[in-house]
C-alpha cells in the first residue's frame, strides 16, 4: 500500500517545480525485462557481471565478454519502454527545465521519447576502438543484432572495438559529470529505481539536496541515502510514477502534454 501523504507531497512539489532532475537505475527498467545484474540475475553462464564489465576482463578474453554483450544487445533489442518510461518521457515534455540522468546503457528511456537524456554511463548501442586508433572517432552507433562477428572489428583499423559503456575502474567522462553536477541545482530532485550503491552517481541525490531541492527516492527497497531525502517510496518504479502521473494529470496547474 503506498503513502498517499508521500504522494500527496510529491504531487504538490511538482506542481510548483520549474527544474526537475530524475536520476534512474536499473529498477526502471526491470519491468521491461532487462536484467538489473544484482542477486541472482548478475550470473551469465556462471560468471558474475562485475567480474565482466572490466578492462581487464576485456583484455583477458574479449570473445567471453562480447559474448555476453552480444547476449545483452538481443535481450535489450526484444524490450519495450514500460509505463516508468513512458511518464518519464512525458515530464521532458512537461516541464520547462527537466533532465534525466540514466545509469543505464539500455536506451529506452530514448526510445521512449524522453528529452534532455545524459547517459551517466554511455549506451550499449555504442562502440569504440579498444586500441584507440586516430582515424576512429572516440565512439559509434552500431545498432546491428546480432553482429556478424564477435569480438567485433575496427573498420578503421582492424583492431578490437569494445562496447562503448563505462565499465567497472573507469571514470565518468568529464563534460558527462559536469552536466550531471549541474543539473542537481533544481527544485525537484528524484532518485528512481537505483540502489545508491555506485559512485559517483549516488551522491547525486546528497548533493541536489544541499542546493536546496526537494529530494525524492523511489526504489524497490531503502537505500543508505533513504534516510537523508525529504521523501523515500518502496515500491516499482513503473508503479509509483504512473500513480503519481495520475494524480498530476488531475491537477488543473500542471497543465497538457506539450
Amino acid at each position: 500500500m503506498l503513502d498517499a501523504t508521500a504522494i500527496d507531497r510529491i504531487v504538490d512539489e511538482l506542481t510548483k517545480a520549474r527544474s526537475v532532475t530524475v536520476l534512474t537505475g536499473a529498477g526502471v527498467s526491470a519491468a521491461s525485462g532487462v536484467p538489473t545484474f544484482r542477486g541472482a540475475a548478475g550470473l551469465w553462464k556462471s560468471h558474475r557481471a562485475e567480474s565482466l564489465a572490466t578492462p581487464e576482463a576485456f583484455a583477458r578474453n574479449p570473445q567471453l565478454v562480447w559474448e555476453w554483450y552480444q547476449w545483452r544487445r538481443q535481450l535489450i533489442a526484444d524490450c519495450e519502454p514500460n509505463p516508468a518510461h513512458r511518464v518519464l518521457a512525458s515530464w521532458s515534455r512537461r516541464f520547462e527545465d527537466f533532465t534525466l540522468i540514466t545509469q543505464n546503457v539500455d536506451g529506452l528511456h530514448e526510445r521512449a521519447g524522453t528529452r534532455n537524456v545524459i547517459r551517466f554511463h554511455e549506451s550499449i548501442w555504442e562502440v569504440q576502438c579498444w586500441s584507440g586508433c586516430q582515424r576512429s572517432p572516440d565512439r559509434w552507433l552500431n545498432e546491428v543484432v546480432p553482429l556478424s562477428e564477435i569480438p567485433p572489428r575496427c573498420p578503421h583499423c582492424a583492431g578490437l572495438l569494445r562496447p562503448g559503456v563505462v565499465w567497472l575502474g573507469e571514470g565518468i567522462r568529464p563534460h558527462v559529470l559536469e552536466r550531471a553536477l549541474a543539473s542537481v541545482s533544481c527544485d525537484v530532485f528524484l532518485s528512481v529505481g537505483t540502489s545508491s550503491l555506485v559512485y559517483p552517481a549516488a551522491a547525486l541525490s546528497n548533493a541536489a539536496k544541499s542546493s536546496g531541492a526537494t529530494t525524492i527516492e523511489i526504489n524497490l527497497e531503502a537505500t543508505p541515502v533513504s534516510s537523508q531525502l525529504d521523501i523515500a517510496l518502496e515500491g516499482a518504479a513503473e508503479t509509483i510514477l504512473k500513480q503519481i502521473d495520475d494524480r498530476l494529470h488531475n491537477t488543473a496547474a500542471f497543465g497538457k502534454d506539450a
